[in-house]
């Protein structure tokens, strides 16, 4: 499992996650291997990093798949976008890395089996396992340590100065009291667009 989180204030974007692997009762600290739960991409847009929370496989799947996918055609821009691009990845999750999309037998759509952050220059954003896509207005986090997290996220966000600090913060948090989340944090930060 993971801490991973997002933030949006003072005209930047920061996301940030930990870097523990565990399996089980055992875990993989980052001194035994470059555990990175966040990858960028260059889309139509510009730079994204995208998080993940769940099973290492989902990790390469994604990275790959959103890079087979032609440039024009990954766009995270906007909630409409995310949406129509993770539509898109879905079918080439299935047939090309062999995702099992079943969760339960009510399953209302095919799952894609993850959840994912996403930070750009657009804003903040988070898909689910049935495509379902919310853009955050300040911050939000996933995986195991999401509670502890958001709960440090809320508490400080007045007195924080930039997302980067929120960010760090909330992490420091997660990965306190998660007993699947450890350090060393990865943060990655970029400038949000003007608004119009």
């Amino acid at each position: 499992m993971t801490t991973l989180v997002v933030v949006k204030k003072a005209g930047l974007v920061a996301i940030a996650a930990d870097t523990l692997v565990t399996f089980g009762d055992t875990c993989l600290s980052h001194r035994f291997e470059a555990n990175s739960k966040i990858f960028k991409v260059d889309t139509s847009v510009g730079l994204s990093y995208v998080g993940m929370a769940g099973t290492v496989a989902h990790f390469p799947a994604l990275r790959k798949a959103m890079l087979a996918l032609p440039k024009e055609q990954l766009k995270l821009g906007s909630r409409d976008e995310v949406f129509d691009t993770f539509v898109k990845l879905h079918p080439l999750l299935k047939e090309t890395f062999f995702l099992q999309t079943k969760e339960d037998e009510n399953d209302p759509y095919e799952s894609s089996q993850f959840t994912v952050v996403i930070a750009n220059a657009s804003g903040i954003f988070g898909v689910y396992s049935y495509r379902e896509v919310f853009e955050f207005k300040e911050f939000w986090g996933i995986g195991s340590g999401r509670s502890f997290a958001l709960g440090a996220m809320h508490a400080c966000w007045d007195s924080a100065k930039t997302a980067r600090e929120v960010a760090l913060v909330g992490m420091n948090a997660g990965c306190e009291f998660d007993k699947n989340s450890g350090g060393p944090v990865e943060v990655f930060t970029l400038k949000l667009k003007a608004s119009k």
